[in-house]
């Protein structure tokens, strides 16, 4: 039964793709063939990560043509992650099904969306290094596919180039760390990998693991391609990479210390301070980006440090063998990369219905998009108050479980451990108010707020299938803190490969009251807020209209306030580029930001008026900046002289190779 579901996925995704190469760009009614393929084969593997994770582990039978058996085994780790990962993925589908039909043709969309969708199922199955690296390496050929179609806003051919060059990096990173694992083990079965001893090669193989599979999900350094990549993917394909794709990094690093066990104490000191540190960037530049693309990229950078602190905290508890803490630590980054995939998925989807419908994604343009477009901007908001943790929204639990698993550094033996998780703690912390900001700047002024003069009158919602699918991910960022305890338990059930099942468990300290694996040091009731807020709310409106005596709804009208408050309209009324700008200033080390006044030519009733300015703002990355520029200029420079060499005449390449023969020779003999 799993071998027929997992073929019958791969059987519909090949077909999707070959469909879009055949018949679907030269049909409009045929466009829309592949995702509905995809959109069953997501389905079928959705089911078959049900079964996986109900039974224990069962191996699945994939013949390659010319290449043999691939060796796949389907576990609870992997079944949960099949199922999380799928059921998005019969979201996105049903989301693309319908913008298909609106959009123009994107060559690359289907193909790429399908070969994406089959390889993090390979990914999530693979037993052996070779399956797990040849599948992680058409992932990121999909990347390059779906982020390498012409005219993608202003990245131009940046995008496609920075999203593979990164993925490479990935890989090759994975393909060493895997190497030494295999040449200890003497196997390239990743279980072998449970007898490889402590050393250096160890702790080698897990910096690498960490590098490879954090670059996939956004993690400082090696975040760049984020802002620029997903931006640059058509349509709902940024949901399937955000949602769906990036965190099949999360399944290596928890698949990760399945295998290896523990940890070197100074690896997991690095992983909290670059998650902290992650969070924090992805947060302050998610503040000061003018595109609604690019902001919803920079928070997957917010969101990947989240998970990567909370990480940090299993790696600490793996590394001075406290169960309770490692236990901890994965539950709280488990259910953070949840609460980032669907809500993830949901802004991404939501934003590519208004920029699709409005034509254009940039804030200024946007203002009021919700009153226009009220079903995207429900979907938007649902997303927006998840990632922004505010109760009683999945985000909310998840973040509360960061934060409460940062707080147990006391129970960790080693000052480093614990210095490491209270900085982390810290950085996490400011983080949290820094979401808020950005979203309260991007749905308050351009979802909820009145319609600036830009917009136009007639943006039109997608088709009733992709409401559906859409409103289904806004269901899932609210409703799913509602049933957080049947959610924890779950998760307890994927991560029993991990840690104890009984230890992941502990956090519930009743039905319906959760705790922090730990008893005694506090409790959080997802459900009961569920209860409690909205009799809360009710209780409040019946008493204003009680005391108002029927004067609770009667308009007043009154001179405004010439200030930036809400109701004032015209020049004195905030914009989101001007409720960034404090930020802007206070963070413009951090942010690397350039302010520049130009002058400009009035226009309209302001003609006559007096001098007119223009304050021009640039943010950039100081990674990019202080670290990949420079390398950049240095391979220019390295290329310019090699260029040198190639004179184009025979004699001196003939030269060249007796240079190096000779001194090859002279090599072999002093060796001797």
């Amino acid at each position: 039964m799993s071998t027929a579901l997992f073929s019958s996925g791969l059987g519909l995704l090949a077909f999707g793709a070959v469909w879009d190469l055949v018949i679907g760009a030269r049909r409009r009614w045929a466009r829309p063939v592949p995702y509905a393929a995809a959109l069953a084969a997501s389905a079928c593997l959705a089911v078959l990560g049900a079964r996986g994770s109900a039974g224990g582990p069962s191996p699945v039978a994939l013949h390659l043509a010319g290449l043999g058996a691939a060796p796949l085994v389907l576990d609870r780790l992997s079944g949960f992650f099949l199922v999380v990962l799928f059921s998005l993925a019969v979201m996105v589908s049903a989301s693309f099904a319908t913008w298909a039909l609106r959009a123009e043709h994107h060559r690359e969309a289907a193909p790429g969306y399908c070969m994406l969708l089959g390889s993090v199922a390979v990914v999530l199955l693979a037993a052996d290094a070779f399956a797990f690296l040849f599948a992680w390496e058409m992932l990121t050929v999909s990347f390059y596919v779906l982020t390498s179609g012409a005219g993608r806003l202003e990245a131009g051919p940046r995008a496609p180039w920075l999203t593979a060059s990164l993925g490479k990096v990935s890989g090759a990173a994975l393909l060493l760390g895997f190497l030494l694992l295999a040449a200890k083990s003497g196997s390239l079965a990743l279980a072998s990998w449970h007898s490889v001893g402590l050393g250096a090669a160890k702790d080698a193989a897990w910096v690498l693991i960490v590098v490879g599979f954090g670059a996939k999900l956004g993690m400082v350094p090696l975040q760049i391609w984020v802002p620029v990549g997903y931006p640059a993917a058509p349509g709902p394909a940024r949901a399937a990479m955000a949602g769906v794709a990036a965190n099949v990094g999360v399944y290596g690093l928890w698949r990760s210390i399945a295998l290896l066990g523990r940890p070197p104490a100074w690896l997991a000191i690095i992983v909290l301070g670059a998650g902290g540190l992650t969070a924090l960037l992805g947060a302050a530049f998610a503040c000061a980006q003018g595109r609604l693309s690019r902001f919803v990229a920079y928070s997957s950078v917010e969101n990947a440090g989240l998970i990567l602190a909370a990480y940090g905290v299993g790696l600490a508890g793996a590394a001075s063998g406290s169960v309770g803490v490692e236990a901890v630590g994965l539950l709280a980054a488990t259910l953070q990369a949840l609460t980032h995939a669907v809500a993830k998925s949901a802004l991404f989807v939501a934003s590519t219905e208004v920029s699709l419908a409005v034509g254009s994604d940039d804030l200024e343009i946007l203002r009021g998009v919700g009153r226009k477009l009220p079903w995207s901007g429900v979907v938007f908001g649902a997303g927006s108050l998840a990632l922004a943790g505010l109760p009683p929204t999945a985000g909310f639990v998840s973040e509360w479980f960061v934060l409460e698993a940062l707080m147990q550094q006391y129970r960790l033996h080693s000052l480093a451990l614990r210095l490491a998780l209270a900085l982390s703690g810290a950085l996490v912390a400011l983080t949290v108010g820094l979401a808020v900001f950005a979203f309260v700047r991007v749905l308050g002024l351009c979802f909820l707020g009145a319609p600036g003069p830009a917009l136009g009158s007639s943006p039109r919602e997608p088709r009733p299938l992709g409401q559906a699918g859409a409103l289904v991910l806004a269901a899932g960022c609210l409703g799913t803190g509602a049933v957080a305890p049947w959610e924890l338990r779950f998760i307890g059930r994927g991560l029993s490969t991990v840690v104890p099942e009984r230890s992941v468990l502990g956090a519930l300290k009743s039905p319906w009251v959760l705790q922090p694996v730990f008893p005694g040091f506090s409790v959080l009731s997802p459900s009961w807020l569920w209860v409690v807020m909205p009799v809360g709310a009710l209780v409040v409106l019946v008493g204003a209209l009680v005391l108002s005596r029927g004067r609770y709804f009667r308009v007043r009208r009154a001179p405004p306030w010439r200030s930036a408050t809400a109701g004032v309209a015209g020049p004195a009324s905030y914009t989101p580029t001007g409720f960034a700008s404090p930020l802007r200033h206070v963070l413009a080390n951090v942010l690397g930001a350039r302010h520049d006044v130009l002058p400009a030519a009035p226009e309209g009733d302001d003609a006559e008026g007096g001098a007119h300015v223009v304050v021009a703002s640039e943010v950039v990355e100081p990674v990019e900046a202080y670290i990949y520029r420079p390398l950049v200029r240095a391979a220019q420079g390295a290329s310019g002289l090699a260029r040198r060499l190639q004179s184009g005449k025979l004699s001196a390449y003939v030269a060249y190779m007796l240079v190096a023969l000779v001194a090859v020779l002279a090599l072999v003999a002093t060796m001797k």
